[in-house]
Parts: structure tokens; sequence; C-alpha cells
């Protein structure tokens, strides 16, 4: 099996369709993104995702990556799951698109790294947010709770705040051009950092080089694995997405359009290696 690349865009594999007929088990390590791929923006898992996943972590270890808070995941993943406590051992969380480790240890979970930002540099960061969103015309002046939240290793800006409703989020930049021109001026301002379109409404500012690609390579440094051995779950995997620095991994990625879809690949995923 190939050992674990360095990100490569000549590495890039076609995306694998949800519905692609597996004919055995294709991973000992399943990689899931977590926002609009397991659940609705900032919000707890459905049943059908937490039944899914608890028994998939019967059969293979499980990773969930994206650019909330540990608060969040455990808000939206963890207090959803039911199973024992052993299966955590094998559920890895990487908050922050990956800058952030978290593994279950001793009964609790404990950090394994985190790639923190300095104050001045997000002092910096702050301040250029705030400048392009006010340049660009998307400073909202009705949000729901934070607009700009320090998550340690990440900076991120939620257009309409962190706690706005779904509907919102969805309606306010359906097409991700707000976005894309907002991630753009800060990317020009912030040549040392790496700036990612984020969920719906956000904008994710980490240490350059600092994305799900590097995180991921942690992780199987950690948990021992190759590539041929993971499979990556997530919605965003085109080019200006922020699940495409995955692709220049060399891993496999299946491309869900919601958690619907995810539900649906848990099911046969776990119907087939019950066969």
């Amino acid at each position: 099996m190939a050992q674990f690349p360095t990100a490569d865009d000549t590495l890039v594999l076609p995306v694998i369709p949800v519905d692609f007929q597996w004919t055995e088990f294709p991973a000992k390590l399943f990689i899931f993104d977590l926002d609009d791929t397991l659940a609705p923006s900032k919000s707890p898992i459905p049943d059908t995702i937490a039944n899914g996943l608890a028994e998939l972590l019967e059969r293979a270890s499980v990773c969930v990556i994206s650019g909330g808070r540990f608060e969040q995941f455990d808000r939206q993943v963890i207090r959803r799951l039911t199973v024992r406590p052993d299966l955590f051992q094998k559920l890895h969380l990487m908050p922050t698109c990956g800058t952030q480790y978290y593994q279950w240890t001793q009964d609790t979970w404990t950090k394994v790294y985190s790639e923190d930002l300095n104050p001045a540099d997000k002092e910096h960061i702050v301040q250029v947010l705030i400048e392009g969103a006010h340049y660009l015309g998307l400073w909202e002046e009705s949000t729901w709770g934070e607009i700009i939240e320090d998550r340690g290793s990440q900076i991120t800006f939620s257009a309409l705040g962190q706690q706005a409703p779904v509907d919102k989020k969805s309606a306010w930049d359906p097409d991700g051009s707000k976005k894309s021109r907002l991630r753009a001026f800060v990317a020009q301002k912030l040549p040392g950092f790496e700036v990612r379109s984020g969920g719906s409404t956000s904008v994710d500012v980490t240490r350059k080089g600092i994305d799900k690609a590097y995180g991921i390579r942690k992780l199987l440094a950690w948990t021992h694995s190759v590539v041929d051995e993971v499979l990556f779950v997530g919605d965003r995997l085109d080019v200006d997405g922020n699940d495409y620095p995955v692709r220049r991994t060399g891993l496999r990625c299946v491309e869900v359009s919601g958690w619907e879809q995810t539900a649906e690949l848990l099911q046969a995923l776990n119907m087939l290696q019950a066969g």
C-alpha cells in the first residue's frame, strides 16, 4: 500500500459518486466533514446519522473534521452518540479544520495538539476581516451571536453571527459568491496565512499551510494509517470548497449534497460490512 504523500495537485483523484456500488468494505478509517455532511449547519446530528456512526464505529475508526470549536463537536456529535465508552477510542475529533486534535484517553477527551495563533496575529486577522466585510458591503447589522470568533488556532468570520438560523444562512449566499469575494480580499491582505471559505456564511483564517490536508496527514501519522485504508466524505470537494485540500492528499473522496445522502451512504456501508 502507498505511504501517505505530501499534498500535491497531481495527486487529486476523481470524486467518487455517493451512489457508487461498493463490492467490499472500503476503509479502515472513515473521515467526515461535519456541517452539511453529518448535520445541518451547527445543528446536532440527526438520529439516522448518530445510529449509522455508532454502527460504523463497531467496524472501523471514524474521524470528524470541521471548522468549529471542540464545544461545537461536543454539542453536535458526542452528546448524540450512544456507544460503549471503549468505542470512543476509535473516534477522532479534529476541530478548527484540523488545527486541533482530540483523542479519548482515560475516560475523557484530551487535546493532542493545537496550532494556535499568537495574539498579535489574531488582532491583525480580525482587523482585516472587519475591513474587508465593510469594504465589500458584507457587514450585517442584524446578526445572531458573534460575527468574529477566536477559536484559538483559527479566526472565523460568520456574516450572520455564530448562532444564525440555518435557513437565514442558506439564503444569504446561495451561490457562494459573497464568501469568495471576502476570502479573496482577506487572502490578498494576509499572504502569510491560510484563508478559506468555511461554512455557508463563514471565512476561516489559520496559520499558513494549516488546513484539512495538514490535519489529515497528522491523523494518519498518529493512527499509523495509509492512503488506501482511508475514505473521506464531504460536501465541498470542488476546487473552491473547504474540503478540496483533502483531495490534494491523494485520498479517495466521496461527495455528498447534504447529511441525507451521508445517512444513505452509512446505511449502505453498514449493510455491506454486516453481510
